[in-house]
């Protein structure tokens, strides 16, 4: 059984979302998968935030659960990271460098543009350099710092907004989002 972890700031409105999305839209196709979420920058037993359990609620989708932070047992445990920004990916990848080739934001993970994912490889690449440069106390050269603005600058943006605070609108919207990616995500995980 694949095991999906879920990654934004709070874990009170976006990857709480999703985790409940997939596991009922899982469910609904017959799939077996395991599904928690966690964030970044947060404390255990927070609730759900009322917009997002709303949203879910009109959607006929249960969510049990409160607010997990992000811990070494979580990476490990997962087959699959799945963040909500490049930023809570990158913090992701700051603390838990072992879990670089399983950590992905949402929207990356399932855009199949053949360029944009070789892009997606030479950046991240860049940024592997670029911290072992600052680590020996070097600096990129002025072509890797070049590249590195270039790719940045083509490369779609993969984040999807956070509604926390919002207007119940802002979370159907961050909801429709997601669960658009979500059923990419299902039919990527069939193959």
């Amino acid at each position: 059984m694949k095991r999906i972890l879920f990654v934004c700031t709070g874990n009170t409105c976006r990857s709480p979302m999703a985790e409940a999305m997939l596991r009922e839209l899982a469910a609904r196709q017959g799939r077996q998968l395991d599904v928690r979420s966690a964030g970044v920058s947060t404390v255990d037993g927070l609730p759900i935030s009322a917009n997002a359990q709303t949203v879910l609620k009109g959607r006929n989708v249960p969510h049990l659960g409160n607010s997990s932070a992000i811990d070494g047992g979580s990476i490990v445990w997962a087959d699959l990271v799945l963040t909500m920004t490049t930023s809570h990916k990158r913090q992701l990848l700051q603390r838990f460098p072992q879990a670089v080739d399983k950590t992905f934001t949402l929207q990356e993970f399932v855009n199949s543009d053949e360029q944009v994912l070789a892009d997606i490889a030479e950046l991240e690449a860049l940024y592997s350099d670029w911290q072992m440069k600052q680590i020996l106390g070097q600096q990129l050269s002025e072509e890797e710092r070049v590249r590195l603005l270039q790719l940045e600058q083509r490369i779609p943006s993969f984040d999807i907004a956070d509604p926390f605070g919002g207007p119940l609108h802002v979370y159907e919207q961050s909801a429709a989002e997601i669960e658009q990616a979500l059923m990419k995500l299902l039919n990527k995980l069939k193959r």
